[in-house]
C-alpha cells in the first residue's frame, strides 16, 4: 500500500472540483494549464496530485480473454533493455572492457558508448586515424576472445 499525503489528495480533489465547473462554464474539459491557472498551482502538481488518487492496477490484472487464455497487463508490458540476456551480456561486456588497457578502453568507449569517428577519437587523444583504428581492431579481437 502506497501512502499518498493528505495535502496532495486535498489538492487532486480541488482539481476534481475545478475540472468540473470548467467543463461546466466551457462546454469541454479543461487542459492542465487551465487548471493550473484556475488554481494557481504549477501543472507538475496538478498531475502529480491525480496520478497520486489513481488506484493501482496489478500487472496480473485481465484485460482480453478469448474464452481460453486470459491477458493481462504484464504480458503488455515488456522490458526488451532489462532482460536476463542483456543482464549477462552486460556483465561480460564489462569484464572484457576491464582487461583492456586504458588507451584501448578508452578508444572503445570513445568509439561504441560515445559515438566518436575514428578522426574525433585521434584528435581527442593526439595520435593518428590509423592508430586509433589498429588499436580498436586490437581491443575488439582481445574483447572477442574473451567473451567466447
Amino acid at each position: 500500500m502506497v501512502r499518498v499525503s493528505r495535502s496532495v489528495r486535498d489538492l487532486a480533489y480541488r482539481v476534481l472540483q475545478a475540472k468540473e465547473k470548467l467543463t461546466r462554464e466551457n462546454g469541454k474539459e479543461p487542459t492542465i494549464e487551465e487548471l493550473a491557472k484556475e488554481l494557481k498551482v504549477e501543472k507538475e502538481e496538478i498531475v502529480l496530485s491525480l496520478d497520486a488518487i489513481q488506484a493501482p492496477v496489478s500487472l496480473q490484472e485481465p484485460v482480453y480473454n478469448d474464452g481460453t487464455d486470459n491477458l493481462s497487463i504484464m504480458d503488455q508490458v515488456k522490458d526488451k533493455k532489462n532482460t536476463d540476456e542483456n543482464w549477462a551480456e552486460n556483465i561480460t561486456m564489462n569484464e572484457a572492457l576491464k582487461r583492456l588497457n586504458e588507451k584501448e578502453r578508452m578508444i572503445i568507449d570513445k568509439r561504441f558508448f560515445q559515438g566518436r569517428t575514428q578522426m574525433e577519437v585521434a584528435d581527442e587523444i593526439g595520435i593518428s586515424q590509423a592508430q586509433v583504428s589498429r588499436l580498436e581492431k586490437t581491443a575488439l579481437e582481445h574483447m572477442k576472445r574473451l567473451y567466447k
